[in-house]
């Protein structure tokens, strides 16, 4: 009965067996960062769709065809206009008057510089005074152009020159460049940088004032 009892504590039962290892997978974490990451960068790409588009909104009630602001030289008056020795002496002076049709809008015109060009060369320039224009309203901006500048008249814009100060009458552009915003309510847009050119206008000099006109005038965005 020893014997038996010895050869049992004596026994092998086999190799022991390891405790349980926790394994970590992989990719869990990293997946839900990529998500929130996702999920933000979906959000502002939509808000700031929202702001583009309130923004087109904006300009479309106001420059659509039956709204759309309106600039047209009323009057104007050249009493000098001399080219010597590639010296232009002038003396301009024009009207313009702003439409704004539009029932809730309001604009802020924040920079108006005005100017003069005669065969595509600047010779005048003013700026005008920064103000606000209300809805349903017309405004009017007196331009003066006085002085003289250097310019160049050769071949055919010579012979242009010549011919028209024989008739007394000169083809002269005007130009605004702008930095506007719009106001609908409360909200105010950001600025924006039209011109608005008044191309080919008919002059006679040290005539009477064109009045009257109706020279529209074209706004480019």
């Amino acid at each position: 009965m020893a014997e038996k009892q010895a050869h049992l504590n004596g026994a092998s039962y086999g190799p022991s067996i390891p405790p349980p290892q926790h394994y970590h997978r992989p990719g869990r974490g990293s997946d839900r960062g990529c998500c929130c990451f996702l999920a933000f960068l979906l959000k502002v790409i939509i808000t700031v769709a929202m702001l583009i588009g309130l923004f087109i909104l904006i300009i479309w009630l106001i420059f659509r065809p039956i709204n759309k602001v309106e600039f047209h030289v009323t009057d104007v008056a050249l009493t000098q206009f001399n080219y010597t020795n590639n010296m232009l002496q002038f003396n301009l002076a024009a009207n313009i008057s702003i439409r704004n049709p539009n029932k809730k809008i309001g604009i802020y015109y924040d920079r108006i510089e005005a100017r003069a060009f005669y065969e595509d060369q600047r010779f005048g320039y003013h700026a005008l005074t920064p103000f606000y224009q209300g809805h349903k309203n017309t405004s009017v901006l007196n331009v003066v152009f006085k002085g003289q500048q250097a310019v160049t008249l050769q071949g055919e814009e010579l012979t242009r020159f010549n011919q028209e100060r024989t008739s007394g009458l000169y083809s002269i552009a005007l130009e605004l460049s702008l930095r506007i915003r719009f106001k609908l309510g409360k909200v105010k847009t950001a600025r924006f940088k039209p011109k608005v050119e008044c191309d080919d206008l008919k002059i006679p000099l040290n005539g009477s004032p064109v009045a009257g006109s109706n020279n529209k005038c074209e706004i480019k965005f």
